[in-house]
């Protein structure tokens, strides 16, 4: 796979652009409502993506090598869903044809991101995933 198909795998959900929370004990990591700073809330795309290593040092670049690790992305991320074998979901921009359709299903963080969060205070702005893969109700 080159460069150019590995970065088309990214449906452009933002969720992996939100602050997580790692529990010490257990490894669970919790995702928070809390954004990147360089996270477009609207687009759900990076503000400065080809940048963003020197300027969000904690940003991770993923590669095929780290697949064994994708266990922190969301499961709904084409990457984590590759890495263990899975196929993509329907409303999948690469299935589509729509870059859009990551919104219309309701998986991005349009609606649930929020950019000017307490970093040292994260507890209160943690979220669920719900099994249909849209935030829980109670969340909003």
């Amino acid at each position: 796979m080159n460069h150019q198909q590995w970065e088309s795998l990214c449906d452009g959900c933002g969720r992996c652009c939100l602050h997580k929370l790692e529990d010490e004990d257990d490894g669970t990591v919790y995702y928070t409502r809390a954004a990147c700073e360089l996270l477009d809330i609207k687009t759900c795309r990076c503000t400065d993506y080809e940048n963003r290593k020197r300027l969000m040092p904690d940003c991770i670049q993923l590669n095929v090598e780290q697949a064994e690790y994708f266990n922190w992305l969301p499961e709904t991320c084409a990457y984590r869903l590759l890495a263990e074998g899975e196929a993509l979901p329907e409303w999948h921009p690469l299935i589509t044809g729509d870059a859009d359709s990551v919104i219309k299903a309701g998986i991005s963080v349009r609606n649930i991101a929020k950019p000017d969060c307490d970093p040292e205070n994260l507890f209160p702005e943690i979220i669920s995933f719900s099994m249909d893969l849209k935030m829980d109700s109670d969340e909003a």
